[in-house]
């Protein structure tokens, strides 16, 4: 079984009318600033945006944007701390009553091999630099959508990487948040779809370091007055914007391909695996990402033949297959040597897009028909989606989705509860 995971390898037709397409976004939007003009040229994605205090406030504003993501090193010196962290996290790799000494030991063994790995797509993974540019510009768009809840404020929570969940929720504190003043946050996961290990991951340590700086241990008391009021966008799978962002990058590269073959290239939607136990225990992450392909596929018209597969299994555990290369290993193997690959759970380019499909799977399979739809990155439609999206949660009035607050059929973490019953809880203290 070949171990594809580029951090954790070891020595490795239903009606059109059921997903509307996604509205055409304003001039504005369609025209990308000239900050990302300078991307394609190797300079920072990075919008700078001035602190927002509690001074600078419309009627329910200001609003702290987070975007909550698995992060990667920026620099191949970044490489070893954030293995270190990822091997540490039982939520993403559970390895039991030996997590503590287990998961160093892995670390420290692999450090050098994804030091080249990373050294191979440029120096570093560009998720911060995506994310922070994702977020800065969904942030201009939400504050001519919603003006009462502006100024928005974006943040970057990376869970492996820096910034770490730590760092923003201080920056949140220095700029005026909480301590006392109040304020909303919105904890916006990038994973699409909903899983114990990524999104649940990163809410367990939001909610960590929640009590730890305006919780009973960093205060003294249990629900200190004047503490930030969170709410969690927690998944969007079948979002228009995100459906037709992935629509778009499919047809430009199914466009690449003769007319005459063009229908009978074969579509491969690739997504992080996980291990059994983890779906075992009732995850709903397999099924969402099956609800995200299936709407691509709608909006397409079901225009070519297609498969779900996954990438990413390390180790001897079952894992959730059929695994992407072996797929495309396959499908060469039988002829079929016209396929795309399309990253479906991943809102930017990381690691296992450049390295793991571009430099992994696309080479092995040594066919020049086997290739890979852009990612969302820097799309203008995915961007205008973040902003409906973000937009639609704020005049909800809810904390989080109604999936959020039910237990998975085999979960026996506390930390698990404890941490859904606090942002079900924050309802409470939310206003239309």
């Amino acid at each position: 079984m070949a171990l594809r995971n580029p951090v954790l390898h070891g020595s490795k037709r239903a009606s059109q009318a059921a997903i509307p397409r996604f509205a055409a976004a304003p001039t504005t939007c369609l025209r990308l600033p000239q900050l990302y003009k300078k991307d394609l040229h190797g300079r920072s994605m990075a919008t700078v945006v001035p602190p927002v205090t509690q001074d600078a406030t419309s009627s329910k504003g200001p609003t702290a944007l987070v975007f909550m993501n698995m992060g990667g090193p920026s620099t191949t010196d970044e490489v070893g701390s954030f293995l270190s962290r990822l091997f540490a996290d039982g939520d993403l790799i559970p390895l039991g009553r030996l997590q503590g000494y287990i998961g160093p030991l892995i670390s420290r063994r692999r450090t050098p091999k994804i030091q080249k790995q990373y050294a191979a797509i440029g120096g570093g993974s560009p998720i911060r630099k995506w994310s922070e540019y994702q977020s800065a510009e969904m942030c201009k768009i939400l504050d001519k959508m919603s003006p009462e809840t502006a100024p928005h404020k974006p943040y970057v929570a990376f869970r492996y990487a820096d910034p770490l969940t730590e760092e923003m929720y201080t920056r949140l504190l220095e700029d005026g948040f909480g301590g006392g003043r109040g304020g909303r946050a919105v904890a916006f996961t990038q994973y699409p779809q909903y899983s114990c290990s990524t999104t649940g991951s990163s809410l367990n340590e939001l909610w960590k370091w929640r009590n730890r700086l305006e919780g009973k241990r960093g205060t003294g008391e249990a629900e200190a007055e004047g503490s930030i009021t969170w709410s969690v966008i927690d998944r969007w799978p079948v979002h228009p914007g995100l459906v037709e962002a992935f629509a778009l990058n499919v047809e430009a590269q199914l466009a690449t391909y003769s007319e005459k073959k063009r229908n009978d290239v074969v579509l491969l939607f690739s997504a992080h695996s996980l291990p059994m136990s983890v779906v075992n225990r009732g995850d709903t992450y397999p099924a969402e990402v099956a609800a995200t392909v299936y709407a691509v596929m709608q909006r397409l018209g079901f225009s070519n033949p297609y498969r779900l597969c996954w990438q990413s299994q390390v180790g001897p555990s079952a894992w959730l297959g059929a695994q992407t290369s072996d797929t495309v290993q396959h499908y060469v193997e039988q002829g079929q040597t016209d396929l795309i690959l399309i990253p479906i759970a991943f809102t930017s380019d990381h690691i296992e897009t450049l390295f793991e499909l571009d430099q992994e799977v696309i080479h092995e399979a040594g066919h020049p028909g086997v290739k890979r739809a852009e990612s969302l990155n820097g799309s203008p439609v995915f961007i205008q989606a973040l902003a409906e999206i973000a937009y639609a949660h704020l005049r909800s009035g809810e904390s989080c989705s109604r999936q959020m607050g039910l237990r998975c059929q085999g979960c026996k973490s506390e930390r698990c509860l404890e941490q859904k019953k606090f942002f079900v809880g924050q309802s409470n203290l939310l206003s239309v």
